[in-house]
């Protein structure tokens, strides 16, 4: 599996590429300080596996999950941070990370989540883990848990609010700075992770579900 490292910390990636270089099956093929650097890493690289951390100088590790998951939907992005709030957490996974572990992990701990995560899995730390297990069975929570919108990403659901406003692909694509291309890719995912065959039925389902939702507003910043 080839590795991107991703943190504006020397001594932290320096402790991550040496303990991958006592592996058979890992490889760091890059090393990224900013949020500007991993994009442009990522694009030119096409790592297997991103590990990202969140604080970083310039575009932060969260941001920079979004961009690159714009680009690149198939990329696989582990978050590797200390910041466990909620909104660093729920906001990482809405814009598509695979997994979020907390930089206190062991060694095997973190492998083990590179390579889950490298294999389409998804993993957390158990600290993270307990936290998301709260959210969800807080009451008055149900409804984001159960609710089909909850299957997409932070990006999806911008598309899908403007398709619920009556966009077309190109005002769209125009409004979020994204090719025509590209959001034609959204819809397309949008509309099978909804279960619907065409605009028309993701715009009602969309209404429907976001008339007595409640969305979650977390109250804490990652930055």
């Amino acid at each position: 599996m080839r590795i991107l490292l991703a943190d504006d910390h020397p001594l932290f990636r320096t402790g991550v590429r040496n303990l991958i270089q006592t592996t058979d099956d890992l490889e760091v093929v890059g090393e990224a300080s900013s949020g500007e650097e991993v994009i442009k890493l990522a694009s030119e690289l096409k790592p297997d596996v991103i590990v990202m951390d969140i604080r970083m100088p310039g575009i932060n590790g969260i941001e920079a999950t979004r961009i690159i998951k714009d680009k690149q939907q198939d990329m696989k992005i582990l978050i590797v941070t200390m910041l466990k709030n909620d909104k660093s957490v729920f906001t990482a996974m809405q814009t598509g990370a695979r997994g979020y572990v907390l930089k206190d992990a062991g060694e095997m701990e973190l492998l083990q989540a590179i390579r889950m995560v490298g294999n389409g899995g998804a993993v957390f730390s158990s600290d993270i883990a307990s936290r998301m297990m709260h959210f969800f069975t807080l009451p008055g929570k149900k409804e984001l848990q159960n609710s089909t919108l909850s299957e997409l990403t932070s990006r999806e659901m911008e598309v899908l609010q403007l398709i619920a406003e009556g966009l077309t692909n190109s005002q769209i694509g125009a409004q979020l700075h994204l090719s025509t291309k590209t959001v034609a890719n959204y819809i397309s995912n949008i509309l099978n992770k909804l279960q619907v065959s065409d605009r028309h039925q993701a715009r009602k389902l969309y209404q429907q579900e976001t008339e007595n939702s409640i969305m979650y507003e977390p109250e804490e910043e990652y930055e």
